[in-house]
């Protein structure tokens, strides 16, 4: 498995930006693929977006597309979330997982570490 610490996570205005990031060490980083998935309370747990071992390929929910982006420093073993444009909608607790296969990546159930998550709050 992989240990995942997030950091970043705090208090925003509607239309400003946050940066989250995820720091990982016990696999090898660099061939595992990582996700952000989001949970908001009283609803289940989405995904949000995630990225290939080498960063090559991403993929995002379509309620983030254009205004988040997902990107990784493989020589830091980190993962980050760029999340610029925020709306009061955004708020949630925010998890970093590692997946167990290259492929859906969209399902909860691919990722077998997760970080404790940080708390993404945006107000209007």
């Amino acid at each position: 498995q992989v240990q995942l610490v997030e950091s970043g996570g705090g208090l925003a205005q509607a239309g400003g930006s946050l940066r989250l990031s995820c720091a990982a060490s016990g696999r090898t980083f660099s061939t595992t693929a990582m996700g952000w998935f989001r949970q908001a309370p009283g609803k289940d747990r989405e995904f949000v977006a995630a990225i290939s071992g080498r960063g090559s390929s991403t993929s995002y929910a379509d309620s983030v597309k254009g205004r988040f982006t997902i990107s990784r420093d493989n020589a830091k073993n980190t993962v980050y979330l760029q999340m610029n444009s925020l709306k009061p909608e955004d708020t949630a607790v925010y998890y970093c997982a590692a997946a167990m296969y290259n492929y859906a990546w969209k399902d909860s159930r691919n990722y077998d570490s997760w970080g404790q998550g940080t708390q993404v709050t945006v107000s209007s």
